[in-house]
């Protein structure tokens, strides 16, 4: 028996699934992206403290430094995964193959990724303050040094260069759900999931929801940035990358290839897609 998925098995699961959450309910989605975007800023909080309090590190190997930063941010894309939570970053491709394959249309495409977003910006901002503020991990060490330090160098990007930033963080994070799935045991997932986060946050990509608890945390623990600076200068167009790059460098290639049919939306009667019914029950974030 064979421990892998087949890529086709990948990209028709993803498309199921990507349904099967487009169609929910909107206090349960919006539950399962507050956790989401909790654990993500779990991950965060987690690698600024490892990585940051490496002061010695930073001076001597700085590419290391980063490395251990990436290594340990992985925490919260795992507990996502495993627990069958919710992230918009990933959504990005899994809603676009859903309505590419006709089980959603574009009105339900579009309400799934406000609410998927909204709920990750919540729990990753409540993170920020209560994990990070309230149990004064964010006072001014090394750590909380390194945190401003990120949060400063983010907000003071060209436009183009954060919105590239953001297209090549979402493929590495899509990439990094589907071979989370290809795997059938716990390890394997784990694994696969690795090392495409390590990848992107090693390289200092832009990812939307992790910035929603960096800059925030920053900016509670004393750093000279406003919310405009944050919205516009790293938000907006990181958001903007990571949908452009789950959606369209990730979904549509992998509906062209393995969803070749577009089909129109399934008019859905309950909060289930029909064919999913036969579909593992694991849930891929």
């Amino acid at each position: 028996m064979s421990l892998l998925r087949s890529p086709s098995e990948i990209v028709d699961y993803m498309a199921h699934h990507g349904t099967e959450k487009a169609v929910m309910p909107v206090w349960r989605l919006g539950l399962m992206a507050v956790l989401g975007g909790m654990f993500i800023g779990l991950g965060t909080l987690l690698a600024m403290e490892v990585a940051g309090g490496a002061t010695g590190l930073a001076a001597s190997n700085p590419g290391l430094q980063k490395f251990l930063f990436g290594a340990v941010f992985p925490l919260g894309f795992i507990a996502v995964t495993l627990t069958g939570v919710d992230l918009f970053t990933s959504n990005c491709a899994g809603g676009f193959t859903a309505w590419w394959q006709g089980g959603i249309g574009a009105k339900t495409l579009t309400r799934f990724w406000v609410i998927s977003f909204a709920g990750n910006a919540i729990g990753a901002v409540v993170t920020a303050w209560l994990f990070g503020l309230e149990t004064h991990l964010l006072t001014s060490d090394a750590a909380t040094q390194y945190l401003i330090a990120i949060a400063n160098g983010k907000v003071s990007h060209p436009f183009w260069m954060t919105f590239t930033k953001g297209l090549l963080a979402n493929m590495l994070v899509c990439v990094a759900s589907m071979q989370g799935y290809s795997a059938k045991d716990t390890f394997g997932r784990m694994l696969g999931i690795w090392f495409p986060v390590m990848a992107f946050v090693t390289l200092g990509m832009e990812h939307s929801i992790a910035n929603l608890f960096i800059i925030p945390a920053a900016m509670m623990a004393g750093a000279d940035i406003s919310v405009s600076q944050f919205v516009i200068g790293n938000l907006i167009p990181a958001t903007l990358g990571n949908l452009v790059g789950g959606a369209l460098l990730i979904g549509l290639p992998y509906a062209l290839i393995y969803l070749p049919v577009r089909k129109k939306p399934v008019a859905t009667t309950n909060h289930a897609h029909p064919v999913a019914e036969g579909c593992v029950p694991d849930l891929v974030p």
